[in-house]
């Protein structure tokens, strides 16, 4: 089968459709994948050649943030909201449409659901959509990231839910709307699937909620036996040459001053006697090496992760499993978008602490790390860890294979029992 994979967005986004392209792949489908441009080389170093499709993510992150940044007056930020969702569609539009020719379904990450699923309704054809965080309304997730959120009854949380999703849909109206006037005239609408690549224990009760309709696949990571990222031997005697350090790490998140940061995180971490390893994702940092600090461009985070204490990061749904796969609590500094729905979860199940990042501060920083670092929520994180799920990429490949026959198999034999003259249309 040909099939078209559109993952957009951040790193943290694009490696689960990277990793469900590359099985897809071994099991004989042609597949096109598409990604961020910038995220090209990103897509070749993990043994996958991708399309570049829309907008850069770095810049679409910076606008997103001054955006909520910029005014206070409620009408202006709507009108300035409905416009950054606007941003990159039709650009993403004009990619994926040449790359959707012939193709037999199309599957979508959460950034670029919408766009992902109007190219399947364009080419008549079946869409996934492959969420990493339970965003379609339902009674289980409070809708506030907060304290007062536990306290929300789930018929609130749902309606709240639906008008999030209702507003989404306002916001993309007119490109849609244009994107569909250029597609050729429909038939029936070809089926669709919302595959949930996350931890169903991490959600209680919301599988019972569902249903069969919105299949759990667990996260979509590495295998266990998937091959690690060359070692770095530096880092790895550092690691080797004192107690579990505690990892920080934002990934693509803009975190403004970087030294500044580093000087707050080492404080944290003299604080409960631990050295610190400092992942600057994106930001500009030099490499360091000292007795009580490392500070490294990137890490695999399968290997190195185990060996910490806690790791202290954005709360996006990559870095969260890693930090859930390897047995270690978290810190949640987040920022946007599902990162602080992340932080809130795992402060509810005990496996860790949360905190906006704009909030963050040396006191607030200790506290939540003396918290995070405490024998009572190492051991659930370790409990959570022995029933880690990593067949993620397996099963949401058997998802969009099914789909796809079904659909195939569907088309077909309505065509052997369709009056010839419908046949030759179909």
């Amino acid at each position: 089968m040909r099939m078209l994979l559109a993952f957009g967005g951040s790193r943290g986004d694009a490696q689960p459709g990277i990793l469900i392209a590359r099985e897809l792949r071994e099991r004989g489908h042609w597949v096109t994948l598409a990604v961020s441009p910038n995220l090209v080389d990103f897509a070749a170093s993990h043994g996958v050649a991708a399309h570049g499709f829309g907008l850069d993510t770095g810049e679409l992150l910076r606008r997103q943030l001054a955006t909520r940044r910029r005014t206070a007056n409620p009408v202006s930020r709507i009108s300035a909201l409905r416009r950054l969702n606007q941003q990159g569609f039709t650009e993403a539009a004009e990619d994926l449409l040449e790359l959707a020719a012939g193709t037999d379904v199309v599957v979508g990450g959460m950034a670029n659901e919408e766009v992902g699923d109007a190219i399947a309704a364009h080419g008549g054809v079946p869409f996934a959509a492959v969420h990493f965080f339970p965003i379609h309304p339902n009674r289980a997730v409070a809708v506030l990231p907060n304290r007062l959120g536990a306290f929300l009854p789930g018929e609130l949380n749902q309606l709240a839910g639906s008008a999030v999703v209702r507003a989404r849909a306002w916001a993309l109206a007119p490109p849609l709307a244009e994107l569909a006037r250029r597609a050729p005239e429909a038939g029936q609408r070809a089926p669709r699937l919302a595959i949930q690549a996350f931890d169903e224990r991490l959600f209680p009760g919301l599988a019972q909620e569902w249903g069969p309709r919105r299949p759990f696949t667990g996260f979509v990571v590495p295998t266990a036996d998937a091959p690690a990222s060359a070692p770095d031997t530096a880092l790895a005697q550092w690691l080797s040459a004192g107690s579990a350090p505690v990892y920080a790490g934002f990934g693509s998140m803009p975190v403004g001053d970087t030294g500044a940061l580093v000087v707050l995180l080492r404080a944290a971490c003299r604080s409960i006697g631990r050295r610190l390893l400092f992942v600057s994702g994106w930001s500009r940092t030099a490499p360091t090496l000292t007795e009580d600090v490392a500070i490294v461009p990137a890490v695999d985070h399968a290997s190195v992760l185990p060996q910490c204490l806690v790791a202290i990061h954005h709360g996006g749904a990559g870095t969260t499993a890693a930090a859930l796969r390897a047995g270690v609590p978290s810190v949640v500094c987040s920022f946007l978008a599902d990162q602080p729905y992340w932080g809130r979860q795992l402060r509810v199940l005990g496996l860790g602490a949360t905190t906006r990042y704009s909030r963050l501060d040396r006191p607030r920083l200790e506290r939540l790390l003396g918290f995070a670092s405490s024998a009572p929520v190492r051991q659930r994180a370790h409990a959570f860890a022995a029933d880690f799920r990593d067949d993620g990429a397996r099963c949401a490949a058997d998802a969009v294979e099914a789909l796809a026959a079904g659909h195939i198999l569907r088309t077909h034999s309505r065509a052997l029992t369709v009056a010839p003259a419908e046949r030759e249309r179909l």
